[in-house]
């Protein structure tokens, strides 16, 4: 059994080479750009992860996981010009860098390259496969559709944006395992665990981004710190303060969305504080963790194989970028 960090180095290795074709460089060097600003490569190792829990690595599992990280980097690629985020992996996101025209097409380009990898993958899973990866992408484009209806809308209850951050976020976790499960050749109950697993692992994952992008160190984040109360999004945090703040805190709250004062994120911030949003999010983070926990302990297979997957998830909750 590898470590998180083995696997990492392993798909690094096999997935840091140039993936896009030499000529029309002002297209598919915008591509090759965002894959080579770093990122932990989380979603991907969840497949050889999961692959490694029932077996030795399945080659194809290298596919998989290349199409996988192929994918995300797709989707922030394009989440990022609808967010217009400046900062990426503290890079320049690929629509400040090149254009929001180019950037499109490099996003393009991607999901292109995702399927000739999964296209790489032995007849006898391929269906199941593809089955999985094309529900999954369109369930996280649902959730980025449903995450800019939000931000139209005044107040989004606690259900409504769970079942946005399953779409957008924790499905993608979900299926990387579940992928890795079925080129493993885990049978039906352990592959429902596993990908209930990842999508409580994914949301509680999401907690935790919606809580650093209020209260972390933006050398270690990463990305604009408060950039999510300036794009007034409905995260965690803001939906509980809406719910939990005094009248006159929310009325302020409420205000500040309309008014975007300069010192809007420091106002919000203390309004989180004064309502306990902050610990109440680290609560509720622990809660999905807690979840998860229990189907990676009802997956049928010996608890020592399950360590590394127990490293990540634990590595996952500590993380500060």
């Amino acid at each position: 059994m590898h470590s998180f960090s083995a696997l990492s180095q392993l798909f690094e290795e096999k997935f840091n080479v140039r993936h896009f074709p030499t000529h029309t460089e002002s297209l598919y060097d915008p591509a090759q750009y965002i894959l080579g600003i770093g990122g932990k490569r989380i979603r991907p190792v969840c497949v050889l992860l999961a692959n490694e829990l029932f077996d030795e690595i399945n080659p194809d599992a290298y596919h998989a996981a290349a199409a996988i990280e192929l994918f995300h980097n797709f989707s922030l690629i394009h989440d990022d010009i609808m967010d217009k985020a400046p900062v990426r992996r503290g890079m320049q996101t690929v629509h400040v860098k090149y254009g929001e025209s180019t950037a499109l097409l490099a996003g393009d380009v991607m999901f292109v390259k995702a399927y000739e990898n999964l296209n790489k993958i032995q007849p006898a899973n391929l269906q199941k496969v593809l089955q999985l990866f094309n529900v999954t992408a369109s369930q996280v484009c649902e959730g980025q559709q449903l995450d800019m209806d939000f931000e139209k809308r005044d107040t989004v209850s606690f259900e409504d944006y769970e079942k946005m951050i399953t779409l957008k976020t924790s499905v993608l976790v979900a299926a990387s395992l579940q992928l890795g499960a079925i080129l493993g050749g885990a049978g039906g109950g352990n592959q429902n665990h596993l990908y209930k697993f990842g999508k409580n692992l994914g949301i509680a994952f999401q907690v935790q981004d919606d809580y650093l992008d209020a209260f972390g160190n933006p050398d270690k984040f990463g990305k604009q710190v408060g950039g999510d109360i300036l794009a007034n999004k409905k995260t965690f945090l803001l939906i509980h303060a809406l719910e939990a703040a005094s009248a006159t805190a929310k009325k302020e709250l409420l205000q500040l969305m309309i008014d975007n004062p300069a010192d809007k994120v420091e106002k919000v911030l203390g309004i989180f504080k004064e309502c306990k949003a902050d610990a109440w999010a680290k609560e509720l983070q622990q809660n999905y963790f807690t979840t998860a926990l229990k189907h990676l302990e009802d997956v049928a297979v010996l608890s020592v194989r399950k360590k590394p997957l127990m490293e990540l998830a634990e590595y996952l909750m500590v993380r500060e970028s």
